[in-house]
């Protein structure tokens, strides 16, 4: 699947102009820029991204908080799920009850105002957002990540993520080349992963550098980005940042 802007905006329901901004503050890049005419395309990966951000935005997380969640190293997308599931169950009992209620006033009852309590909603949604908080949110490399990239605009989003293409088709190439993950090559290249990251979102130290390769296969999206350059760079870079990291 290719999509353009618009006929993505479309199959999901939202404005090209919400694509727009969530691309600008990093909450979902376009999966490919031409680099011609600057048009934006999206694939299968950004597609179910942009399902798992409307989830979170049905339940009425502010973009600040999904963009925590969905960026969190140890993001468990199984069990994301489950709280999300919980949660519209609740609003669902709610909007039941106040169905219920509507019919009942509708008759001149005298509803039972505790009908409008929203309190366990509230209180289960706040505890989600408080956990993925404390896993990632107060972390150093999060704020800075934050405040450092803040004032990027799209075209500066383009220039770093083609960046960090460029750095991962240098790693296919290297894999191509017949170079094994702990080779001087392959060894340079994750030290130049590293600084990149350093220099364009938050100080990578290796602790965090080791979590991130072992992200790129465990997690599908990852891979399969990472794999449009050659099948098996993903578990390749892995294996090289994990020698680099010892």
């Amino acid at each position: 699947m290719k999509l353009h802007t618009r006929e993505f905006a479309k199959l999901t329901g939202v404005s090209v102009r919400t694509l727009h901004y969530y691309d600008e503050i990093g909450l979902l890049k376009p999966s490919s820029v031409d680099k011609q005419n600057g048009y934006r395309f999206y694939d299968e990966n950004a597609l179910l991204r942009m399902q798992e951000i409307l989830f979170y935005r049905e339940l009425e997380f502010p973009l600040k908080e999904i963009r925590m969640i969905l960026s969190s190293p140890d993001y468990d997308k199984q069990k994301a799920l489950k709280e999300q599931k919980h949660l519209l169950s609740l609003k669902k009992d709610r909007l039941e009850r106040l169905i219920l209620a509507l019919d009942g006033a509708m008759k001149g009852e005298i509803v039972d105002m505790k009908v409008f309590d929203n309190s366990e909603f509230d209180k289960k949604r706040d505890e989600y957002a408080k956990e993925a908080k404390d896993k990632w949110g107060n972390t150093t490399a999060y704020n800075e990540c934050v405040e450092k990239t803040a004032g990027y605009s799209a075209n500066k989003w383009n220039e770093v993520n083609d960046g960090m293409d460029q750095i991962i088709a240098e790693f296919a190439d290297c894999k191509k080349k017949g170079s094994t993950p702990d080779s001087g090559e392959a060894q340079t290249l994750a030290k130049k992963w590293q600084d990149y990251i350093t220099d364009n979102y938050y100080t990578c130290t290796k602790e965090i550098l080791a979590g991130l390769g072992q992200m790129y296969t465990l997690d599908e999206r990852f891979c399969k980005n990472i794999d449009r350059h050659g099948e098996g760079t993903a578990q390749f870079m892995s294996d090289a940042i994990e020698a680099y990291c010892k």
